[in-house]
């Protein structure tokens, strides 16, 4: 039939029907939206009833879409206003599956508009359902990796280098303003009349060229998850100077993976030292609590030379706990 046609825009679905009589029913053409061929229909006896439904086949079986719609109806060429239903968010099969009762009485020329707001593909497993459409969430992540990308190649490829970092073993290249950006340490640099700001050379010589590069890569964003592994005690120093602070943290998570007998004191002396209070808990847990200070008794001489004495008193606090214990 001529009316059973359905014209599509992107999201948006219009179904035109020349005459609807009482007691009858009328099926619209399939029409596409997203990965779907979908019908309309309609019925009309007391009340206008309108369904939305995938076409039958393999793709609404195995990957039946989850659909959050609008529907509207109204005349042609008349001056009421659209029918309107709520937002409807439903999981659809079947034309059994969704309804929409319209208490209201329609003659002459009607049309139907499906609006999509979105479209997911439910999911076999249980885990959440992802939309089809780039959302807004998608869009900055994108926009993200872009961002990134560039930053990493401004560093790899040294493009429009002005600060130079002297390390303990080499030097190497990079921006002054992204590195303000992340670190107020260095922005304070740059900002007031430093040597730095002058000569736009920055000396770091208690780090190596590497490890250098493994905190421009963290900072740009490209860092390699081996490189941050190798250097992650150097990258907590230098996180802990400079005050990155995001940084300082995923060192201090990193460390809290791998404690054992044979690191678990310089571990702790870190902790201590940067401040890190759950790696610290952790340390004296393994060392007492687990009772591995016999573990590292071999080390602990050369540790109490160069610990600090309020860490040395906390240490023996923790003995005489597990002593009560």
């Amino acid at each position: 039939m001529a009316d059973s046609k359905v014209e599509t825009t992107a999201r948006l679905a219009q179904w035109k029907i020349d005459n609807l009589v009482n007691n009858s029913i009328r099926k619209s053409d399939p029409f596409r939206v997203g990965m779907w061929n979908w019908h309309l229909s309609v019925e009309k006896n007391r009340y206008l009833y309108v369904r939305l439904f995938p076409e039958a086949g393999r793709i609404s079986k195995e990957q039946p879409p989850i659909a959050m719609f609008v529907l509207r109806i109204f005349n042609i060429g008349g001056s009421r206003r659209p029918w309107t239903s709520p937002v409807h968010n439903k999981l659809l099969r079947s034309s059994e599956d969704f309804v929409w009762p319209v208490d209201s009485s329609f003659h002459g020329r009607l049309v139907i508009d499906v609006e999509f707001l979105d479209l997911k593909v439910a999911t076999m497993n249980g885990a959440e359902a992802c939309s089809i459409w780039p959302n807004e969430g998608a869009m900055q992540l994108q926009a993200t990796k872009g961002a990134l990308k560039c930053l990493s190649r401004m560093l790899d490829d040294g493009l429009h280098t002005d600060v130079t970092i002297n390390t303990a073993n080499g030097s190497v290249r990079a921006h002054r303003a992204i590195l303000a950006a992340r670190s107020p340490v260095f922005e304070s640099m740059f900002l007031h009349d430093l040597k730095e700001k002058e000569s736009s050379v920055i000396n770091i010589e208690d780090i190596s060229v590497e490890a250098c590069m493994a905190l421009l890569s963290y900072i740009y964003g490209g860092i390699k998850h081996e490189d941050f592994w190798y250097h992650r005690v150097a990258l907590l120093r230098a996180a802990d100077k400079y005050d990155i602070g995001d940084l300082k943290e995923s060192c201090e998570e990193s460390l809290l993976e791998d404690i054992d007998s044979k690191n678990v004191l310089e571990r702790l002396q870190e902790a201590w030292l940067f401040q890190l209070s759950r790696l610290k808990k952790k340390c004296l847990m393994y060392l007492f609590d687990f009772g591995k200070i016999y573990d590292a008794r071999e080390d602990l001489s050369a540790f109490f030379q160069h610990a600090d004495r309020e860490l040395m008193i906390e240490m023996f606090q923790e003995v005489l706990n597990s002593w009560r214990l």
